[in-house]
């Protein structure tokens, strides 16, 4: 048995018939202070009181006749060694040990609740005093569970509950039934019990069902050992303030909603917040998912000044204002200069004499826009109060910021659809060329598989070929093959274009933002918006404005002419060009990581001369569109005149064959072609190759990526899938070519193109 007692916690004393001592536990020589061979056979009233002896003889007569359970628990004062006195529970149980009767005695010092007890009567005591004549505030006090056990005259007043119907009663009999169900009053007890205080406002209940705005402020009791007494509950009815606060909300909401200029709403949003706070500085930071960050605007002042002139970008990682967008609560800094603030106001205010802060989220429904910042030259300039008030007015804001920014939309995307309309209207005016690409030559096959592969992509696309070829239309068909093809395809012949006038025709321009600008126009680049843009004779851009093109190119934004606001696009560029590319860079005629950036998959198409056996088809798609067109019945090609344009070298490739049947269209008089003479002096097509510096073009190509592959021709890494094609066309090309590794590293002139 003695074993047994050393593992309870409270101090236990088994006693004999004669009220002495038999055994001991070490928890009673911890609590009285003795050494156990010092209490083993003395009475019990060495630290008991002396009552308890008579007591234990009594219960020890009665044994028999009762259970072996605790039968009495008594609080009495128990006595230590040292004579010190202390308020104990005391439970007494008999037990049968054999013949003989014990009494097992259990002993608990209750000194700390005791202590706390009498705090708790004396915090009541003195809250009674303080409280009771109060007339405008409901004050009263909860018990740990949150039971009434104080009530005011105010609370009477407020409340329409006496003393005597509310006392005993939960809190929660206050809330409304939507909020008892999801378990608002207890949540507020677990958070004022935490956190020692909370403030908050919302709808409670009168005692005859009405309804008030009631502003809260719910305090934890807890003694020096920091356990929980009670609370305290100050209530006060703001109902009328409440009425008041949200006429002005909708006062300020009816002027929000009506601007739709940004200057215009910035200004009226200033205004607003004036009037419910004074301040120093205030902006408007909202977040642009471009460049992941939040653009802050600046609010004008009551003075008109500005405090900070440019623009800024905060990022969302520790800074104020990206850390009250994240949370979505608002975050109060009263004393920038207190040591230990993870986030401080920027140096740029600090400079100004601010000293305090407030960050509040902009939400319009349930999306974080950004925040609105208050700042002051004061310190502690925002109370809570004042953050409330500021986070309605926010909501109003952020619902005018949002049907703003939904306003700009639409007059952009109007605006862009009128651009469209215009554009492709002027396309079907000007534009000459047919459809479709015609021809069943291995060399133009060759171009459309090139086109199948690289169409569903959104890689950069660069046409080499001669002027005529058609490279428009292997632009056209790369994009009608995309998964943009039910977009605009924006075309820029950029060597059409003046120097002076590239930039604007590319990126747009603002009103005023040169000598003759009168209105606003969006540039080819914005047009083009999730659809593809295709620049056409590439390298006749001005050298000084393809650093600005490659930075829109890769980083997908740029800026109007005369604005500072940045544009996001989404755009597929393909380029086109006749000149000699690589050799205009070497030359610094070109900027070389533009062209990089351009050549990610080259196409080039074969000149008419190398693709004679489509002469025939293209005549004859020609004539069937020109009769159709002028209204004649041209229908017959004849055989002769076929093996003419054949054997005529084309040095203007389809473009020229085109016009010549239109020519012949518009003679013929009757069902069969009349052909006008050929150019006098024309080259006739050679059996031989022609376009030595076209082959040398695509021999430098291919020679580009073998070597970039080390010379591996096979394989999904191999030159073959980088040039798009299979590996049995890839070696017929460089026999054609005449390129091996070896020849090559005999000497420059070991390998030339073969015929």
């Amino acid at each position: 048995m003695t074993g047994a007692l050393e593992w309870i916690p409270d101090a236990v004393l088994v006693l004999g018939r004669d009220s002495r001592i038999l055994l001991v536990n070490a928890a009673a020589e911890r609590l009285f202070g003795y050494a156990r061979a010092e209490l083993i056979g003395r009475r019990a009233d060495v630290c008991l009181p002396a009552m308890l002896c008579d007591r234990c003889a009594e219960l020890l007569d009665h044994a028999g006749k009762l259970n072996p359970r605790p039968i009495e628990t008594l609080e009495l004062e128990a006595r230590r060694k040292d004579g010190a006195r202390f308020p104990a529970e005391i439970s007494l149980a008999p037990f049968r040990d054999g013949e003989e009767t014990r009494l097992v005695v259990t002993v608990r010092d209750i000194t700390r609740r005791k202590r706390a007890e009498r705090a708790l009567r004396q915090t009541e005591a003195r809250f009674s005093m303080l409280v009771e004549e109060v007339k405008d505030y409901a004050i009263f006090m909860l018990d740990p569970e949150g039971r009434i056990t104080s009530w005011n005259k105010g609370a009477e007043h407020m409340r329409g509950f006496t003393a005597e119907e509310i006392i005993g009663r939960p809190f929660s009999i206050f809330f409304l039934a939507e909020d008892i169900e999801v378990g608002k009053p207890e949540e507020e007890l677990r958070i004022a019990a935490a956190e020692g205080r909370l403030e908050t406002e919302g709808w409670r209940l009168r005692k005859d069902g009405s309804r008030f705005w009631a502003n809260i402020v719910l305090t934890a009791l807890k003694d020096d050992q920091n356990n929980l007494l009670g609370f305290v509950k100050i209530a006060r009815d703001i109902t009328e303030r409440k009425r008041i606060g949200e006429a002005l909300l909708l006062e300020t909401a009816n002027q929000l909603v009506m601007q739709r200029g940004t200057a215009e709403l910035l200004s009226a949003i200033a205004a607003s917040l004036r009037r419910v706070k004074e301040y120093d500085y205030a902006s408007i930071a909202l977040y642009d998912s471009a460049v992941r960050k939040l653009r802050v605007r600046e609010l004008p002042s009551a003075a008109g000044g500005q405090m900070i002139h440019e623009e800024i970008l905060l990022p969302v990682e520790n800074s104020p204002a990206g850390w009250a967008f994240k949370a979505r609560r608002p975050l109060i800094l009263n004393h920038i200069r207190e040591e230990g603030k993870p986030m401080e106001i920027s140096e740029t205010l600090v400079h100004q004499g601010v000293q305090s802060a407030c960050r509040i989220p902009l939400m319009a429904h349930d999306r974080v826009l950004g925040t609105l910042t208050l700042a002051s030259r004061s310190e502690d300039a925002f109370t809570n109060e004042d953050v409330e008030s500021l986070a309605r007015l926010a909501e109003q804001i952020a619902i005018a910021l949002d049907n703003a920014m939904a306003f700009r939309q639409l007059t952009a995307m109007r605006d862009r659809l009128a651009e469209e309309k215009d554009y492709l209207e002027d396309e079907i005016r000007t534009r000459l060329n047919f459809d479709d690409i015609v021809g069943e030559s291995s060399a133009i096959k060759d171009v459309l598989s090139q086109v199948e592969k690289v169409a569903p992509t959104d890689s950069a696309v660069l046409i080499l070929g001669e002027t005529g070829t058609g490279k428009e239309l292997v632009a056209r068909a790369i994009h009608r093959l995309s998964g943009r093809h039910d977009k605009i395809f924006v075309t820029l012949n950029c060597s059409a274009v003046p120097a002076t006038l590239f930039e604007s025709e590319l990126f747009g321009h603002e009103k005023g933002a040169f000598t003759g600008s009168a209105g606003r126009q969006i540039g080819r680049l914005e047009l083009a918006h999730q659809g593809t843009l295709f620049l056409d004779e590439v390298g006749d851009i001005p050298l000084e404005l393809q650093s600005k093109l490659l930075r829109a190119l890769q980083e997908k934004q740029f800026e109007r002419l005369g604005s500072a606001q940045t544009i996001t696009v989404d755009v597929r560029i393909i380029a086109a060009t006749n000149r000699n590319l690589r050799q205009m860079v070497e030359e610094g005629r070109f900027r070389g990581d533009l062209y990089y950036r351009l050549n990610v998959f080259p196409i080039i198409v074969p000149p008419l001369r190398e693709r004679s056996g489509d002469i025939p088809l293209l005549a004859r798609s020609f004539v069937e569109k020109y009769s159709r067109q002028f209204g004649k019945k041209v229908e017959a090609v004849p055989l002769r005149l076929l093996k003419t344009l054949e054997g005529y070298a084309w040095p203007g490739n389809v473009r020229e064959l085109e016009h010549y049947i239109e020519r012949a269209v518009i003679l013929s008089r009757g069902s069969e072609i009349e052909a006008p003479p050929l150019e006098a002096g024309a080259p006739k097509r050679s059996l031989e190759p022609s376009s030595q510096s076209l082959a040398t073009a695509e021999r430098e190509h291919i020679l580009h990526v073998l070597r970039e592959t080390n010379w591996i021709v096979g394989g999904p890494r191999g030159a073959a899938a980088r040039l798009g094609l299979k590996r049995t066309t890839l070696a017929s090309k460089m026999r054609r070519l005449g390129i091996s590794r070896n020849a090559l590293e005999e000497g420059p002139h070991a390998a030339a193109p073969s015929s």
